[in-house]
């Protein structure tokens, strides 16, 4: 599929400047790659800033994460990667990283928010959260199997993100887009509130997205939520992180207010208070 791996090794240098530079990655952080061809994959090497590498530090390895070349030692996520490759043959670059917005999502185990922003469900959709593994085996590697298929962004708990595409440019703005999201949403919750579409108006972005030649999770199974919950909570794996910031009965109240009747002046502070009695009563019965 590609020919010049020169270039390519060029790209995943410009790739990890671009990173860098957001603060997706401190100090030695992250990995790249590139599917080479169905043999091959290039890769960054370990302990090098994604934001100072050159092109000879790029190193090859199988499909198995022997290195095949390179002057550096390959790093040591690449199994990670391969978790991908292997399960996803339209699929030719990876980005693994820690951008900051979307980690803290990650460390508090909130699940991502959907029906808010058109961009996020038009380019992302739902966004899994995969269980905590200590990084760097096998086991770590499996741990994202379940998800890969029906997504192109993961969160990883306690860790940090792995986004994918069909070519490494669109794998990491998967990576810019989940990152500006959720720094949208801390700074709307800080703000003390987040409207949601509708019910029709997801249905409808959701149609564009389709004839756009975008995949979703929602279009292969009837039973996932347009809105609310996540739909990797069943059937992928028994990990399933909880709403505590955006509860999914926030929803419902902002959408029943904005959708009654002569409801122009809403009556914010009471809303307010009904949905944190919910989200408190929820609790409440989660530790009970």
């Amino acid at each position: 599929m590609y020919t010049n791996e020169y270039k390519l090794k060029e790209s995943i240098c410009e790739i990890g400047r671009r990173v860098y530079s957001k603060g997706f990655a401190a100090a030695n952080d992250g990995n790249i790659s590139i599917r080479l061809n169905d043999k091959e994959l290039l890769c960054t090497p370990t302990m090098v800033s994604k934001g100072y590498m050159k092109p000879e530090d790029i190193c090859k390895v199988d499909y198995e994460g022997k290195q095949i070349s390179g002057i550096r030692k390959r790093s040591s996520e690449i199994l990670l990667h391969l978790s991908v490759y292997k399960n996803r043959p339209d699929v030719n670059g990876v980005v693994h990283c820690h951008p900051p917005h979307a980690t803290a999502f990650a460390v508090a185990h909130e699940p991502i928010p959907k029906a808010i922003l058109p961009e996020v469900e038009v380019f992302l959709g739902e966004v899994p959260t995969a269980i905590y593994v200590t990084p760097g085996g096998q086991k770590f590697a499996d741990s994202i199997i379940p998800y890969v298929k029906d997504c192109n962004t993961i969160l990883l708990a306690n860790h940090g993100t792995i986004t994918f595409g069909p070519d490494l440019e669109k794998a990491y703005f998967n990576t810019e887009i989940i990152d500006a999201y959720c720094r949208i949403l801390i700074l709307s919750r800080q703000l003390g509130r987040v409207n949601y579409f509708t019910e029709k108006e997801t249905s409808e972005l959701l149609e564009l997205k389709k004839k756009l030649g975008y995949d979703d999770v929602r279009f292969k199974n009837s039973n996932c939520e347009l809105r609310g919950e996540n739909c990797f909570n069943e059937g992928y794996t028994k990990f399933h992180p909880e709403h505590v910031a955006f509860p999914v009965a926030e929803q419902d109240a902002w959408i029943n207010a904005k959708s009654s009747p002569g409801n122009n002046n809403l009556d914010i502070d009471a809303l307010v208070k009904k949905i944190t009695d919910q989200v408190m009563a929820a609790l409440k019965g989660s530790h009970a």
